[in-house]
């Protein structure tokens, strides 16, 4: 993990800058292309952090066959700690049947709403399913989930920007940035 690269404001570091996303971003699209299919290929970007990783991670492709959906799934609300009881707040507009699927997520902790998703997504039937995480906890980690594509290992840091929110601020932030 590269070190904090400067302070954005006293209660703010740089953890990952824009361009340091976007290359691991390139990197993780290539891993993609290497397992799957990309013409039978749907990223599912889970929202709402995953949204600019999702959108960044689907032009990385360069092509009209990969679709791109997304669902809501939260078990932080506007808390800090897990509840431990994830909730789907939206659902995918399509089926992914026979798909080769790609969960995109901004970054797996415990581990619950992805046990869940994992399990939802699997009894739709897809041809295969990937986890893609932009962040990953270890240390937090409290259910074992498999995640194939990693983009940074993070310490307990909590993280904003690129996607990461404080109660839905500090999103827009172009890089990842810890709380300190």
């Amino acid at each position: 993990m590269p070190e904090p690269t400067d302070s954005i404001d006293d209660k703010r570091e740089i953890l990952f800058t824009y361009d340091q996303i976007q290359e691991r971003v390139t990197e993780l699209a290539d891993e993609i292309k290497e397992d799957v299919d990309v013409n039978n290929l749907v990223l599912v970007g889970v929202l709402n952090g995953a949204t600019f990783f999702a959108t960044d991670l689907a032009k990385r492709f360069n092509n009209p066959n990969v679709k791109v959906d997304f669902i809501s799934i939260s078990s932080y609300g506007k808390k800090k700690e897990s509840s431990k009881k994830p909730e789907i707040h939206c659902d995918l507009k399509n089926s992914i049947a026979e798909k080769d699927v790609v969960i995109v997520e901004d970054i797996i902790d415990t581990g619950y709403s992805m046990e869940i998703l994992l399990d939802i997504l699997q009894a739709r039937r897809p041809k295969s399913l990937k986890v893609c995480t932009l962040l990953s906890k270890p240390e937090r980690r409290e259910v074992d989930v498999p995640i194939d594509y990693i983009g940074f290992t993070i310490n307990n840091y909590w993280v904003e920007g690129y996607g990461l929110d404080s109660e839905e601020e500090s999103r827009c932030f172009t890089n990842i940035v810890r709380r300190i």
